[in-house]
């Protein structure tokens, strides 16, 4: 009788050796996610103007609710008086709408792809990665519209615009939130693999998330316990530094943001690791 033996590929054991094989396959991540972004805006009217059509949207809700409906003062809820809040509910929206979108599409990879994990041996990190990757076309494209509304404003006189040094340090606010989502996105890939729920409790999640995060309003809005639950979320510093070094003309450094990148290299380190070791059984659960 002629025993049959199925050879699979070496897993990378070590860090870094994940990392080299992650580069090896760049290609492909960045076919999937080419893939996703065909596929999203495939029989679309308007196409890639959805990629900024929900947080502008959004923008004009906040700004009819606080400005019109309701009795609260939305300079109150920016904190600077001479700031439109329609440019500051835009500058929390775009990246938080990023986090958001790429998060839930990551959750999802690894079924959706379940064809691929249980046929084809590549990093399976690639998935949830090129998730974010594609989100993050859509994200460069609303913060270009993001930019170009604060030239708007500036042109018009609606508010005054400073270039400043602060604004060099966008890249590293970008750098913590992009490790918090890949670490998250990792955890989150992983865990819907084995228990499907989590897919549909996360939608639940990511939409409660955001108000307790400063996205549409400023953490001075807030006082007392509320204030320090806010702050310890580590989206809240970062969506804030966003806002000061690109609005502000202020360097984001403080202690909430210092704990905030403590967080996010905590999340990037765990999710890395238990991704690793779980990675052996994900074709078992599909």
């Amino acid at each position: 009788m002629t025993t049959l033996t199925a050879l699979r590929p070496d897993r990378p054991a070590a860090s870094t050796g994940r990392l080299a094989a992650l580069w090896r396959y760049r290609e492909l991540m960045g076919m999937l996610a080419w893939r996703d972004i065909r596929v999203r805006y495939k029989h679309s009217l308007l196409g890639a103007a959805w990629a900024v059509l929900p947080p502008v949207l959004m923008m004009g809700i906040f700004t009819f609710v606080f400005g019109t409906v309701s009795a609260i003062d939305p300079r109150g809820l920016t904190g600077h008086a001479d700031l439109p809040y329609s440019l500051f509910a835009l500058a929390g929206l775009v990246p938080w709408t990023f986090f958001a979108n790429a998060l839930t599409a990551a959750t999802g990879s690894l079924v959706v792809n379940r064809q691929l994990v249980t046929k084809i041996y590549f990093p399976r990190e690639v998935f949830p990665l090129a998730a974010i990757l594609s989100a993050a076309v859509d994200f460069l494209i609303a913060l270009a519209v993001l930019a170009a509304y604060a030239a708007y404003l500036h042109m018009t006189g609606g508010w005054q615009l400073t270039l400043s040094a602060a604004m060099l340090a966008l890249p590293l606010v970008l750098l913590v939130m992009l490790c918090f989502m890949i670490g998250l996105a990792l955890l989150l890939a992983m865990a819907n693999l084995f228990f499907r729920d989590v897919a549909f409790l996360f939608r639940s999640v990511i939409q409660l998330w955001m108000f307790v995060t400063c996205v549409v309003y400023q953490l001075d809005a807030t006082a007392g316990w509320k204030r320090a639950i806010i702050q310890l979320n580590p989206m809240t510093p970062i969506i804030r530094g966003l806002r000061d070094c690109l609005l502000m003309g202020r360097w984001p450094f403080d202690a909430p943001f210092a704990l905030a990148a403590a967080i996010s290299l905590a999340t990037l380190a765990v999710g890395w690791t238990w991704f690793g070791r779980r990675e052996a059984r994900f074709a078992e659960c599909i």
